[in-house]
């Protein structure tokens, strides 16, 4: 064995140290992707994506050569590690790895002159910050334009600090907002009892019950209430999950209001001001460049 000393570097992963926490980041990892893919102006956009935009796999002229598309897009997938902020543009640009046009790779660049502007941000951990966990669970019905599966996405906070989060498009097509909700509850919920076990295991228990926020009130109520119809009983096996850990006293549902819910930086795109507010929330920091 060897001791390294404090750890700064691994992996292309930044840690820096402060007198009120630590910050990850990978900013030079970015910079040598920016570099590799070719942006060396000072040109940036404020947005990932343009508002609204939707994507498909017929978009514009198509491109022969793939390669540098996929190169791009794999490196910008790992750079979600710290900069969470990419994940749902990460995750609709990576469906047209082998149906690539032209109107794909530009949100690729737009993606990496977004990235410019926020080489240094990064996730802070605080010292100060609190062992409770809370959760926030939202869905994009429908979202996918190629088969309409729905987006879940959630994250989790201990106390002020962001340690897990999730983009991904669910496995099958709902019937309805509900379902969708209710299936990325069930996501949540999995995840969340994972979480219990982990920090009890880490000496960090919690010691009452972790709130789970939702902006459903149907999936809210299907939650709580154990009497199935035919127009829900199609979801049953995602109620029990979650149910059965309401029962146990391992969490308790909260409404959350459209408006404040952090979760939708992972389900759609958003006009500048928006999403400046949405990252705020995630507790999505900047750390000092290098000094030279």
């Amino acid at each position: 064995m060897k001791d390294l000393s404090t750890l700064s570097y691994f992996l292309g992963l930044e840690v820096t140290l402060s007198y009120n926490g630590y910050y990850l980041s990978q900013a030079k990892y970015a910079s040598d992707l920016l570099s590799k893919a070719g942006i060396t102006d000072n040109k940036i956009v404020s947005t990932l994506l343009e508002y609204n935009v939707k994507l498909t796999p017929l978009d514009g002229e198509p491109i022969c050569d793939v390669t540098r598309y996929r190169q791009l897009v794999s490196s910008l997938i790992y750079l979600t590690v710290t900069c969470l902020d990419i994940s749902l543009a990460m995750g609709m640009v990576s469906k047209f790895m082998d149906a690539l046009h032209f109107v794909h790779y530009a949100v690729v660049l737009r993606i990496l002159r977004n990235v410019k502007g926020l080489l240094y941000h990064g996730l802070h951990h605080s010292f100060r910050s609190s062992l409770k966990l809370h959760a926030y669970s939202d869905v994009d019905w429908a979202g996918d334009q190629t088969n309409r599966c729905s987006i879940t996405s959630f994250y989790f906070l201990l106390g002020t600090s962001l340690i897990s989060w999730r983009s991904k498009k669910q496995d099958v097509v709902s019937h309805s907002s509900t379902e969708a909700e209710y299936r990325a509850l069930a996501d949540t919920t999995c995840e969340l009892v994972w979480f219990r076990w982990l920090l009890a295991d880490m000496d960090a228990p919690q010691p009452t019950v972790i709130p789970l926020y939702c902006d459903n009130r149907s999936a809210i109520y299907i939650a709580h209430n154990n009497i199935f119809h035919e127009r829900t009983k199609h979801i049953e096996i995602d109620y029990y999950i979650t149910h059965q850990h309401l029962k146990k006293g391992n969490l308790k549902l909260f409404s959350i209001s459209f408006a404040n819910q952090p979760t939708d930086i992972f389900t759609k795109s958003h006009l500048p001001g928006c999403l400046r507010d949405l990252i705020s929330k995630l507790q999505l920091a900047s750390s000092l460049p290098p000094q030279v």
